[in-house]
């Protein structure tokens, strides 16, 4: 972990939250005192982790915490109240925040990083596959497209089309989809 962003109206809070982060890897910390103060700091930069001392001077930290996960590529985690920890737990949670009671306890902490961190790097993996899996198709679509421009305009069956892409790919030492490229911009423009 890199960077957090720790929001948290007391000095004392962050104090100790910060603290918490010192080790053999400590993360660049920014400190916000409000959420109006955390939302200016998200729009601004990105962040692997932002904890949420709940509550805020402006708000509570539900709307920042929400703010967090689905307008950014930040974990989010929510210190709260133990009287309030059910219901904010049972708000947040389904969309991604983790949560923790006051006071809070050193080891459950760092446990939660860990926790946070772990799930950090298998939801990236993931997101980088989804990203390759979204090229491909487009790529996929823009290969079809093309057979169906020779299909169209040269009356290529589409078995034909498909030999023809993979003929010259292979001919001009370059991949079908820039065959495709090439065969869309001739007969499409």
């Amino acid at each position: 972990m890199e960077s957090v962003l720790i929001v948290s109206s007391g000095d004392k809070a962050t104090d100790l939250i910060a603290g918490l982060f010192k080790g053999d890897s400590m993360p660049r910390i920014t400190i916000a005192k409000s959420s109006s103060e955390a939302k200016r700091i998200l729009s601004n930069a990105e962040f692997d982790l932002a904890v949420i001392n709940a509550p805020l001077g402006d708000e509570y930290g539900n709307e920042l915490a929400e703010i967090c996960v689905e307008s950014t590529n930040s974990s989010c985690l929510m210190i709260v109240k133990s009287e309030h920890y059910e219901s904010v737990s049972q708000s947040v949670e389904p969309i991604g925040v983790m949560t923790i009671q006051k006071p809070i306890n050193k080891a459950l902490f760092i446990q939660a990083i860990r926790f946070i961190n772990a799930s950090r790097n298998r939801f990236s993996g993931l997101r980088n596959e989804n990203q390759k899996l979204h090229k491909r198709i487009e790529e996929m679509k823009l290969v079809n497209r093309a057979k169906f421009v020779l299909m169209q305009y040269l009356g290529f069956d589409e078995n034909r089309a498909h030999k023809y892409l993979e003929k010259q790919a292979m001919d001009k030492r370059i991949t079908k989809l820039e065959v495709a490229i090439e065969i869309i911009k001739i007969y499409e423009n």
